[in-house]
């Protein structure tokens, strides 16, 4: 029996595993890979000494602790989730994962992160990172200058080019739905000089060697044209991995574990945090804070009860 199991190796989970051994409690971390989101880092030509401040190197701090701890860790993927009630009233929670191993804990902490919805087009993943992003909350200030474009309809679409527009020479928004006829958002578009909208266009391929050169476009009429860019932003949202526990916690209406500022969950013993809740921007840095706060949640959760484990 485990006082707590974390779901998922990304910027959360991680920082929630180094903070829950740090506090003695027996923790097993269960994920297919180390490091999340955090992999994947934005190569631009001419940028290849550039530094930012941001999570990664901190994460991969805790990525090489968390690599050390053979025992609190498992190279493993998460299939089930169960909630048994105990003689005392309280909860337990059983995980049974893909290799076919089962674990009990008494609290559980969710950082399974999400994917980013992508486009699908020839050149995408293979340009992932060398100009393509899902991020310009993340990634813009990497282009100053540069010609770039964000794909998508909504106010994550709009929110991206505006600020793409504070810096980069040329912005294109690319929107194969029917925009809003009343927008503020829009409106705020239309005054920048450097943005170009191109409204009921779709994206057919990205290209360029080894990094993003451009993009190709269809029309409304099927033409194609060609547009040399040096970033794209594909701001279609993200998918939330946390099915796994759509039976146990409440969801918003984007799929999201709904928390509060505490880390906790609609049932007690299990938190969430990270990509996969509902907490503001899907950012490393706020990820890391948010696996922190969840394990002191849940730290002080089980300090209200036993949490002597017998493992």
């Amino acid at each position: 029996m485990y006082d707590l199991i974390i779901i998922g190796g990304g910027p959360a989970g991680l920082t929630a595993t180094v903070y829950a051994i740090h506090k003695r409690l027996e923790t097993l971390l269960i994920t297919e890979d180390l490091g999340g989101k955090a992999n994947y880092r934005m190569h631009i030509r001419g940028l290849e000494s550039y530094e930012t401040i941001n999570g990664e190197e901190l994460v991969r701090k805790f990525q090489n602790q968390v690599e050390q701890l053979d025992f609190a860790r498992l190279m493993d993927r998460a299939l089930a989730v169960e909630a048994l009630q105990t003689n005392d009233g309280r909860e337990i929670f059983w995980v049974t994962t893909e290799s076919g191993a089962s674990f009990m804990a008494r609290s559980l902490l969710v950082a399974t992160g999400s994917r980013p919805r992508m486009l699908d087009v020839p050149g995408e993943r293979r340009l992932l990172g060398l100009g393509v992003s899902y991020s310009a909350i993340s990634h813009a200030p990497l282009f100053w200058g540069k010609d770039t474009a964000v794909v998508g309809s909504d106010v994550l679409a709009f929110r991206s080019v505006a600020e793409l527009a504070m810096l980069a020479n040329r912005v294109y928004l690319v929107a194969s739905d029917p925009l809003p006829h009343q927008s503020p958002w829009l409106e705020k578009l239309r005054s920048f000089d450097n943005v170009t909208i191109l409204e009921g266009f779709t994206v057919r391929s990205v290209g360029g060697s080894p990094y993003l050169e451009s993009m190709t476009v269809a029309a409304p009429d099927g033409q194609p044209q060609e547009i040399p860019i040096r970033g794209l932003f594909v701001e279609l949202g993200v998918t939330p991995e946390a099915e796994l526990v759509r039976s146990l916690v409440d969801l918003d209406a984007m799929g999201r574990i709904k928390v509060n500022s505490r880390g906790e969950t609609s049932r007690p013993g299990v938190y969430a945090a990270g990509d996969v809740t509902n907490s503001y921007a899907e950012q490393v840095l706020i990820a890391i804070g948010d696996g922190a706060k969840a394990v002191l949640s849940a730290y002080e959760y089980l300090l209200r009860g036993s949490r002597r484990s017998n493992t």
